[in-house]
């Protein structure tokens, strides 16, 4: 049975992440040193929260947020205006040059056929969505720190449950395209839909 919906991820897999990771590097070493020890923390807080999934907050990353603030010993809007800053206002000039344009192409030619899709995403994703060009692409967007988002991150299903819901398609309906086979994969395979990494 082919998908009826596609739920697709957005940071690595809309774009290529290596190259905007150099470039990024690039502008911290420049001009970013007070923010990297916050960045990394928060990282490591997001890992730690994909570890221990079966979690359910309200926000994961508010809570990312508030734990890497804590361990730091900062205020926690310091944090956000980091995080803010460097991994999701700043990159949107990158993610533009190195995105993956056969794929989007693709979601355009498959919503044209009467497909159906969502963005699901562990982070904020709507101004990366307009500095792809891309946010007209999806019917929704399931996204971290952004309202309606998930309150698990990956690789519970959630995200791409509540995606499937909304758009009305049965999770046995849907395509998951993502990057991480241990993330969107896993996620994925949990929750019954078939999964394409890229």
């Amino acid at each position: 049975m082919s998908a009826r919906a596609w739920l697709i991820d957005l940071d690595g897999t809309l774009y290529a992440a290596r190259w905007v990771k150099l470039a990024m590097a690039a502008e911290l070493a420049f001009g970013g040193w007070g923010a990297v020890g916050t960045l990394r923390r928060f990282r490591q807080e997001h890992e730690k929260m994909r570890e221990d999934f079966d979690q359910e907050v309200d926000s994961p990353f508010a809570i990312q947020v508030q734990h890497t603030a804590e361990a730091l010993r900062v205020d926690p809007g310091t944090v956000e205006r980091h995080v803010s800053e460097w991994m999701i206002e700043r990159p949107q000039k990158w993610i533009r040059r190195f995105r993956r344009q056969g794929l989007l192409d693709e979601i355009a030619e498959f919503r044209q056929g009467g497909g159906k899709t969502a963005l699901v995403s562990d982070y904020p994703a709507s101004g990366k969505l307009r500095a792809l060009e891309a946010a007209a692409l999806f019917d929704i967007v399931v996204a971290s720190g952004e309202a309606g988002g998930p309150r698990r991150l990956k690789p519970h299903p959630a995200g791409y449950l509540e995606a499937a819901r909304r758009l009305g398609v049965e999770p046995s309906q849907c395509l998951v395209i993502g990057d991480r086979d241990d993330a969107d994969g896993a996620a994925a395979r949990a929750a019954g839909m078939s999964f394409r990494k890229v």
